[in-house]
């Protein structure tokens, strides 16, 4: 079974420069596992390694698309497990390095997605129709096309009402239909999986200090330029933290100061959210970084891990 290495973390931990300095060490090469990295021309605030940071060490997913551009979890799920064979018959170690938990599960256990990519003229299509025409037509009509979601949906849920009628629309079969395809029961990867954690002080001052280094990079640019292109709306970037907090300043509703302090906020608490998903699968070995330990000292622990599992010489 193919040798799959996972490094995780909350946001600010310190993946990006341990899981270079383990690639150095085993041959590995590095597939991001980000949300937001996948987009180009989102660099500072999705903390996207820059060439020096990536220090030679091939790095894959990013700069995939365009934003706006449809990519869907499952989109991410063929082609990180493309990247992963490809990686491996180079006689290099895979290594799935990032802090978006739905990704690194896409991957590595046997998730079943529906093939629908987000069609949005359709979804605005659909949402007209239920500013016009009113939302209980949208929900008769799931109820003929889709009874067993219908049942489940309420018929105020204007998201999922439409969502699976998009599904339907999209695929020519109801949402239903696909949610009840089995998924394959088969390990896919021997594991190792590394998560990366810091005391909480330390972290969250290491997140306030990238916020302001990252104003000072340039963020506020690369959200006007988002903004400028009409992605704030529907694009998910409006949900990406890094870029929304900033469009009310750019819109003049709220000052600099506010929209940086709700940005440090919210980066706090998205760290918080994503140990909370890491600590609940018991597969994570967890290794502690900062108070003082030293790349090194966190790499040994990591490689001694590794060969532990692996029967590694």
């Amino acid at each position: 079974m193919q040798k799959l290495l996972i490094i995780v973390g909350p946001t600010a931990v310190g993946k990006t420069e341990i899981a270079v300095h383990v690639a150095k060490r085993l041959n590995g090469e590095i597939i991001s596992a980000d949300s937001m990295q996948v987009y180009r021309g989102m660099n500072i605030g999705t903390a996207k390694p820059t060439l020096e940071e990536q220090a030679g060490i091939p790095h894959h997913m990013l700069d995939i698309v365009d934003p706006g551009e449809p990519f869907s979890v499952a989109d991410y799920q063929r082609m990180a497990r493309e990247k992963i064979r490809q990686i491996a018959a180079r006689g290099r170690l895979p290594i799935l390095a990032g802090g978006t938990g739905l990704y690194v599960r896409a991957v590595i256990d046997p998730y079943n997605f529906i093939p629908a990519d987000t069609d949005w003229n359709l979804r605005d299509r659909l949402r007209q129709m239920a500013k016009e025409e009113g939302l209980d037509g949208l929900y008769r009509w799931l109820s003929e096309v889709d009874p067993v979601a219908a049942k489940r949906i309420h018929p105020n849920d204007e998201r999922r009402i439409v969502r699976a009628l998009e599904v339907y629309k999209t695929t020519g079969q109801p949402l239903s239909f696909w949610e009840q395809q089995p998924d394959e029961q088969r390990p896919l990867y021997d594991l190792v999986m590394i998560g990366l954690h810091r005391p909480r002080p330390e972290l969250y001052e290491r997140i306030n200090r990238r916020v302001d280094l990252m104003l000072e990079q340039g963020l506020l640019e690369e959200a006007k330029e988002l903004l400028a292109q009409g992605l704030d709306e529907k694009f998910i970037a409006n949900q990406a933290i890094g870029y929304k907090e900033f469009f009310a300043y750019l819109r003049g509703e709220e000052s600099l100061a506010e929209a940086t302090e709700k940005l440090k906020q919210g980066t706090r608490r998205y760290a918080k959210r994503q140990l909370t998903w890491f600590r609940a699968d018991r597969r994570v070995e967890w290794v502690q970084v900062g108070e003082n330990r030293t790349a090194v000292e966190v790499v040994n622990e990591i490689l001694k891990i590794v060969a532990d599992r692996w029967k590694m010489v």
